[in-house]
């Protein structure tokens, strides 16, 4: 027997959930080496990657607004949250707070700048329903994606120093304590090293993971810098339009996030009906003399539409039926059989269902 609800008492019921728009979950957190790495958060002997994401997580989720950082070009963090982020039609869906500033008096007409460290944001939808970020991940496409200077597929690996390393310091920077500290070499034949810092003298390459060297592979964003004394002394780093994260400041609408910007690998659109699960990595492979690699730092994650997976989904009024349990998990087009509350999206039309 199949009893169909209004949207009113749908929204009543989900009201009863209290479902959070906040970050529910730390499922990851891989940083690549960086200044704040073993930092943010703080690495204490003994601990393994799961103390390690248990602490990323009492850092960003349940809105408490603490901090990560993500390290170097690749390091990420996957998250999720307790219901699906509907893809809503025409208006974003979803941000991910950062520590992006601008400074008042290095922007130009087209762009503004300050200290803005893109990361590149990609989305999963529980398509196999098993509540894991286990699913397939798609980019959002942001402002640069076609841009012809990104690189996709980009490769990087970083390697450990070795236990008898001898730090250089630079001859013309005092701030530069070690100018080889962590080699890293890409798959477009380039190689190079990242600095130690005299602002952050604890070891760059994350202490818990017992591995000579770590590979990160992705979208790389173009250089985003520009050296305004000429000398090494002022740098200011460029906001990039839209569709990344710690790129505009939290407060911006900019910082805000479309689900309708996922896509394919192949650059189609992905048409999700929500998503589940974000991952985030740095997306810039760059340093900036004495203040150091840029690395993408996260603060939390918002559903700003706050709709539990139900509403506004952009469809056809003659579109088949899509089947969701009560807390917006996928299940598939056609009815089920067991007993329960579902609820059913047609078209334009959203409703819920009671099976008995």
């Amino acid at each position: 027997m199949r009893y169909k609800l209004t949207l009113l008492t749908l929204a009543i019921s989900l009201e009863i959930l209290a479902q959070s728009p906040y970050i529910s979950r730390v499922w990851e957190y891989m940083p690549a080496p960086g200044q704040f790495v073993n930092e943010l958060p703080e690495y204490q002997e003994g601990d393994d990657a799961n103390m390690m994401r248990l602490k990323a997580e009492e850092a960003i989720a349940d809105n408490n607004r603490g901090m990560i950082t993500l390290g170097g070009w690749g390091g990420y963090v996957v998250f999720g949250f307790d219901h699906m982020i509907t893809n809503s039609a025409n208006k974003c869906d979803f941000v991910v707070y950062g520590n992006a500033f601008y400074s008042d008096t290095n922007n130009q007409a087209a762009k503004q700048g300050g200290s803005c460290e893109p990361g590149i944001i990609q989305v999963s939808f529980d398509a196999n329903g098993n509540g894991r970020p286990d699913d397939k991940w798609y980019e959002l496409a942001g402002s640069e994606h076609n841009n012809q200077a990104v690189k996709h597929n980009y490769q990087l690996t970083y390697f450990r120093p070795a236990n008898d390393h001898i730090a250089t310091p630079s001859v013309r920077n005092n701030a530069l304590i070690d100018t080889t500290h962590i080699l890293w070499k890409d798959n477009h034949s380039n190689s190079g090293y990242m600095y130690q810092l005299t602002y952050h003298t604890q070891p760059y390459f994350p202490q818990w993971i017992d591995k000579d060297s770590l590979t990160f592979i992705g979208t790389r964003l173009p250089d985003n810098y520009a050296d305004l004394s000429g000398n090494g002394s002022y740098y200011v780093l460029y906001a990039y339009d839209w569709g990344y994260a710690d790129n505009h400041p939290n407060d911006n609408p900019k910082a805000q996030l479309d689900i309708e910007w996922a896509v394919n690998e192949d650059g189609t659109p992905a048409n999700l009906p929500g998503i589940h699960f974000v991952k985030v990595y740095t997306g810039v492979h760059q340093q900036c003399g004495w203040i150091g690699e840029t690395s993408t730092e996260i603060t939390g994650a918002e559903d700003i539409n706050m709709t539990n997976g139900i509403n506004d989904v952009i469809g056809s009024e003659h579109s088949a039926e899509a089947y969701y349990t009560i807390l917006g998990s996928y299940i598939g087009t056609t009815q089920p059989n067991a007993q329960g509350i579902y609820i059913v999206r047609k078209g334009n039309e959203t409703y819920k269902i009671i099976l008995k």
